[in-house]
């Protein structure tokens, strides 16, 4: 059984057919999705879709896309949020200076700010980071942003920086781009580092892994990166996702 480990499942994108990607997801073996909020209305979205059905579970917290949304109210409500039993972690929450929506002064504020929060409710933290490697360590260290551990989301840094992100307690997740053919540098990482903080992930609907790229992506797909990591560790499909699905339960502290 397979757990996607980020997915946007209240995104517009299925709002047409939702159930029928959560029957597609059960038929491709897959137990578990978690749901990722990414401002306070769609962390409303992903509790509500997580009460609805057992097989999801959901994370809260504001983008850093949407940082600058982050106000003392909406910490205060996302707190509130992030007690029901169904919340799994904060997030997704980082620095993302390729498009720079916020300001990087606004990301970093709110990036600080729900690593607190993690740390008041004891529960991991869901990063987002791109081109912005360094400052993301750097504030992670500082902020003992692994106190109750994390995950990198949809890696894409080198393996030197990896290798210090597991010595933090977080797990590294691939999505769809490990499946691409100059997908080179997330390759290395994902043949090499410890099979103990390996996850995987679809964060549908974006990122669709080959060979349907290009088109709407969904949880079921997330078995072809679960293909491809299982090539590039020389272990069978059955390895990876019963690794991976492992590694999801213990980060997210999933017990049923």
């Amino acid at each position: 059984m397979l757990i996607d480990t980020h997915a946007h499942l209240q995104d517009p994108a299925f709002a047409k057919d939702r159930k029928e990607i959560l029957e597609r997801a059960k038929a491709a073996g897959l137990e578990k999705i978690i749901c990722i909020g990414y401002d306070y209305e769609t962390s409303v979205e992903a509790v509500q879709l997580a009460r609805q059905f057992p097989e999801v579970y959901a994370v809260v917290g504001v983008h850093p896309h949407d940082a600058k949304t982050l106000s003392t109210e909406v910490l205060a409500q996302l707190y509130d949020l992030a007690r029901d039993p169904r919340v799994v972690a904060i997030g997704e929450t980082g620095l993302d200076y390729y498009r720079n929506l916020s300001s990087p002064e606004e990301q970093r504020k709110a990036f600080k700010e729900q690593i607190k929060l993690a740390h008041e409710l004891y529960k991991p933290l869901v990063i987002h980071d791109r081109d912005a490697h360094q400052e993301v360590l750097d504030i992670i260290k500082k902020e003992k942003a692994g106190k109750n551990e994390g995950i990198m989301h949809c890696y894409s840094g080198h393996l030197p920086l990896a290798v210090e992100l597991m010595k933090e307690n977080f797990y590294i997740s691939f999505a769809g781009p490990l499946t691409f053919k100059n997908a080179k540098k997330t390759q290395e990482v994902a043949a090499r580092v410890s099979l103990e903080r390996i996850l995987i992930e679809t964060d549908c609907p974006y990122l669709t892994p080959e060979p349907f790229r290009g088109k709407r992506n969904e949880p079921a797909l997330v078995v072809h990166t679960a293909q491809k990591l299982a090539g590039l560790r020389h272990k069978t499909e059955e390895e990876i996702a019963y690794i991976t699905s492992q590694n999801a339960r213990r980060v997210y502290r999933i017990k049923d």
